[in-house]
Formats: structure tokens, C-alpha cells, sequence
């Protein structure tokens, strides 16, 4: 005799929440008993889910990251001398991966008529829909899974305007600390290196940084390849009161031209380059900068991060056209971070962006994060990967600063050492939008020394561009050393690197001594990577 069919609702009642959503998805789709068990041989597709997805699309529409299964192989990169052939070869064989196969999957979402952005520095799609798309695409065999894209609320460091004192020579004491301006005696000011920064965008025509911006000749200015704005439309409601709110109204979404709605881009970008009379705020003020906004009002998403990683490979002009692999920065700063309490909460959401930045011979320089002081706080993209160099922030004494985020990174399971070196972070004077200086605090402020001093020692060595590896060993070796009382992770504080301070206070003197010691050819390469 037939049984009589158990109704969906009372059987769910008997199950784990996870079996129930499947059995409903079967119902909802009317799948075969044999389609159903070839999803339980693919593994559970609703576990290629985070839970943050699963939540939030329960609730209406959500947007998430689609991570397709093949990701392009880049460790050809690594064969090739040029950062220009670099760039060009991780540029062409990221495109071919993502086009060859996101086609079937972006059919689908445009028959689905849901909102999607398509990107290839990862082999990953963007999309705005709800649990039924959700479903739909975790079904997907060429999915591997789906992330969430949170927006990101940006820890603004408070700004400080009254209490910014000028030095009575214009340079200021955290350059001096790091003894960029003796380097500035043997005429390297970074001249020849191209500066990369996404953050709450620039005020390009600021003083102290008109002159570096690429996109400015002299009499007027040109955007295309040297500007891009990863925000399209409001990402997030503006609250009154928060953040810095320096010049929201004059940056408007798809900005043609460089603008900051916050104010703390423009102050990194003038300790890298800044300089307007006797405003010596910036560590490399000759080399040129090009940037990419990747906060609304200082909040960002993960996309919005992989789009200006993924325009630093490969700058386009403003309308997105024609992108250039030879356009692109020798050195990118990144003052921000993507929290797993705001719902990052995979680890490795950016991973592959990051690598493949770095397979391009890009040099990428990742705040720590301010969660500190305890240890195993550097616990947030992009400054936990291994790909990234990160940097934790002192103060005039040379002392870390009680803010600054610790090591080992743990979040991910590697148990890494980082940060890899600190730099001047509590106090620092520089450029604000509407031609002021203000002074502010945190990695996001120590950061910039570090980008500074790559540009120094790339003026020094310009063969050294796209060699991130040689490049990073010229950073950690020249630090300071610089011991602590506290044990983080299995490393002693006394150990040299260890988990509080890295390799040490970067030290742009001695960087630089170690740069000129490299002969002026490339094939001394394998030399410096045998330890010397």
C-alpha cells in the first residue's frame, strides 16, 4: 500500500535546519530523487554558503561573492625579469580564466534579471539577490562558494587640527625618525616610482599633493589611468556625526576625477608624497601617485577592495576601457581592513586578490589594524596574509603603540608571524582636504612610511621594480630591531622578528645603504636571495 506523503512542514520539524532548507529547495524546484542524491555526492551545496549569506538573504536581498572553482595559475610570473611583463602576463591569464568560464554562470544571472559585477583579478562574480538566487547558484557546479560582501565601517582615526604643530624646519619628526630626509642629502626623493593608494579617495589638488598626482602636467589634468572610484552608488546609509565627513559633498559616486569624502586618504597619501613649501610631510615627495576610492564615507566592502586591486593590475581610463598593465604602481598603500565582526567572516575572501596583485610584481603594504594590545589581534584582510606587508605603529619613542594590532595571525589557521615591521603611527602631521594639515593616530598612519621608503629605495634601484620578494628582504633587513617584554604566539619578545614589533622600526637610512650595495644588473638576484 502507498503511503501517504509527509507534508514538508512536519517533516522539518525532525530535522538538523540544514537538512530541512535542502529538503525545501527540493520541493521548491521539484528535483529528482537522482538529481538530489548527485547533490549529496558534490559535498552539501548549501554548505558552499557562509552563514552570514544564508542569514541575510532570509531577510530580503543581499550581495555576496560568487568564487568560481578554477582560479588562473600565476607562478609563471615569477620566471619572467620585467614588472611590466609580469604585469601583462597575470593581466591576460586572469582575463582568459574568468571569461572561458563565468559565461554560462552570468547567463544565468541575467535570465534571472538580478544585478551582478563581473571581475577576473579573482575568478569571482559580484551579485545582489535573494535565498532563491542563493539556491540557484550554490547549485552551480562551477561554484566552489559564496562569501558574504559586507559593508565595513572604516576605524576613523579622530582628527587633531589645533594640536598639529609645524616643526620649526618643515620636517616633520616621524620623517626624521626614520632619517628619510639623510636620504633626501644623497638626492633620492623617489623620483621615477609610481605610488599606488585605495582608501576614502584624494583631494588631488591639495597643495601638498597637486604636483605628485600623476594625472597632473603642470597646467592641467588628465584622469584617465591615474583615478578610479570602485563606489557606483551609496553602499551604505550615511549617519550623521561619524567619521570625518571632510568634503562628502564635493565626491560625488563615479567620480571622474579624484576626490576624498573623509578625509583620511588624503592625509596617507601626504606621508607618502606630500610636500607644499616648508610642509616636508612626505617620505618620497618626487615619486608620482595614482589613487582609487574604495570607501563611501569610509565604508567599504570586499568588492569595492578587489575592484581597486584588480584596476592597480590593470589601470583603465575613467570609463573603464583600454586597460593597461603598464600604467600600474610599483607600490600600493592599503590603510584599511575587512573585519570578521562586521561579517567577513572568511578569512580568506581576499586571499587571491592579494597573491595576485603580487604575482604582478606590485608590492602591496597592508595596515596592521588597530585592535591592540593584545596579541593574535592581527586578525583581519588584508594584513593577515602572507602576501601582504604589514605594518604595526610606534610612537616618537620608538615604542609600540598601545592600539597597534599584534601577532601571530591565527584567524586562518597558519599561525603567521607578523606584523612584518612597524613605523611612526601616534601623532602624525599631514594633509587634510580643503589645503589643511591635521595630526592623527594609528596603523593606518604607519602604514605610509613604509610605501615612502619602498619609493626611496626603488629611486635608488629601479630594477628592483616588480621584484616584491628582494624588495621586502631590503625593508625587514635595514628595520631596527626592536624587542618587547611580551610573548605572542611561541615567540619571545626578545626574538628578532617577533609578534609585536616584526623585523623593527623601518629605517630609511640603512634601507637605502643595502640598495646601493646591489650591483646594477638583474642577474645578482639569486645571490641576494641566498641570504646575503
Amino acid at each position: 500500500m502507498k503511503k501517504p506523503a509527509m507534508t514538508l512542514s512536519s517533516f522539518c520539524g525532525l530535522l538538523p535546519l540544514g537538512l530541512a532548507f535542502f529538503l525545501w529547495a527540493l520541493f521548491r524546484f521539484g528535483l529528482s530523487d537522482q538529481s538530489a542524491s548527485a547533490h549529496f555526492e558534490l559535498g552539501n551545496w548549501r554548505n558552499k554558503a557562509d552563514a552570514w549569506v544564508w542569514q541575510k538573504a532570509q531577510e530580503g536581498r543581499v550581495e555576496f561573492l560568487l568564487f568560481l572553482r578554477e582560479q588562473a595559475d600565476l607562478s609563471g610570473a615569477k620566471t619572467l625579469s620585467s614588472k611590466t611583463e609580469k604585469g601583462w602576463y597575470v593581466y591576460r591569464r586572469l582575463t582568459e580564466v574568468a571569461e572561458r568560464t563565468q559565461a554560462p554562470l552570468l547567463e544565468q544571472l541575467r535570465q534571472r534579471g538580478v544585478r551582478y559585477r563581473s571581475f577576473w583579478v579573482a575568478n569571482m562574480v559580484w551579485v545582489r539577490g535573494g535565498l532563491d538566487d542563493v539556491i540557484a547558484l550554490a547549485q552551480r557546479k562551477e561554484v566552489a562558494r559564496i562569501v558574504a560582501n559586507p559593508v565595513v565601517q572604516l576605524e576613523i582615526p579622530r582628527a587633531a587640527e589645533d594640536l598639529s604643530l609645524q616643526s620649526a624646519d618643515g620636517v616633520e619628526w616621524n620623517l626624521r625618525q626614520v632619517n628619510a630626509d639623510a636620504v633626501w642629502q644623497l638626492a633620492y626623493f623617489g623620483q621615477g616610482v609610481v605610488i599606488g593608494g585605495q582608501d576614502t579617495g584624494y583631494d588631488w589638488q591639495h597643495p601638498a599633493l597637486k604636483n605628485a598626482y600623476r594625472g597632473w602636467d603642470g597646467s592641467q589634468a588628465k584622469h584617465d589611468y591615474h583615478w578610479h572610484d570602485a563606489i557606483h552608488e551609496p553602499i551604505a546609509p550615511y549617519m550623521a556625526g561619524e567619521g570625518l565627513g571632510a568634503g562628502a559633498d564635493s565626491c560625488p559616486y563615479n567620480s571622474p576625477y579624484p576626490c576624498d569624502d573623509n578625509g583620511h586618504g588624503t592625509h596617507t597619501m601626504g606621508t607618502m608624497v606630500g610636500l607644499e613649501g616648508s610642509n616636508q610631510i612626505g617620505m618620497a615627495p618626487q615619486a608620482k601617485w595614482i589613487g582609487c576610492r574604495n570607501m563611501d564615507r569610509g565604508r567599504g566592502t570586499p568588492a569595492t577592495y578587489a575592484e581597486c586591486f584588480q584596476w592597480f593590475i590593470a589601470p583603465t581610463k575613467i570609463d573603464g576601457s583600454d586597460p593597461d598593465p603598464s600604467m600600474a604602481p610599483d607600490v600600493i598603500n592599503n590603510s584599511w581592513s575587512c573585519p570578521e565582526y562586521e561579517g567577513c567572516s572568511d578569512p580568506n575572501v581576499l586571499k587571491s586578490v592579494v597573491e595576485a596583485v603580487r604575482a604582478a610584481g606590485i608590492l602591496t603594504v597592508q595596515s596592521a589594524g588597530n585592535e591592540g594590545p593584545n596579541c593574535a589581534t592581527i586578525r583581519n584582510p588584508g594584513g593577515i596574509y602572507a602576501a601582504s606587508f604589514t605594518v604595526g605603529a610606534t610612537n616618537s619613542a620608538d615604542i609600540i603603540a598601545d592600539f597597534s594590532s599584534r601577532g601571530p595571525v591565527t584567524v586562518d589557521g597558519s599561525n603567521r608571524q607578523k606584523p612584518d615591521v612597524v613605523a611612526p603611527g601616534v601623532g602624525i602631521r599631514s594633509s587634510y582636504p580643503g589645503s589643511r594639515y591635521v595630526s592623527l593616530s594609528g596603523t593606518s598612519m604607519a602604514a605610509p612610511h613604509v610605501v615612502g621608503l619602498a619609493a626611496l629605495v626603488l629611486s635608488v634601484r629601479p630594477y628592483l621594480k616588480g621584484q616584491v620578494d628582494f624588495l621586502e628582504e631590503i625593508l625587514r633587513s635595514s628595520a631596527m630591531p626592536l624587542t618587547s617584554s611580551e610573548t605572542c604566539g611561541e615567540v619571545l619578545g626578545s626574538q628578532i622578528p617577533n609578534n609585536t614589533y616584526g623585523w623593527g622600526r623601518i629605517d630609511a637610512w640603512r634601507a637605502v645603504q643595502i640598495a646601493l650595495t646591489y650591483p646594477l644588473y638583474v642577474n645578482y638576484f639569486p645571490l641576494v636571495s641566498s641570504g646575503r
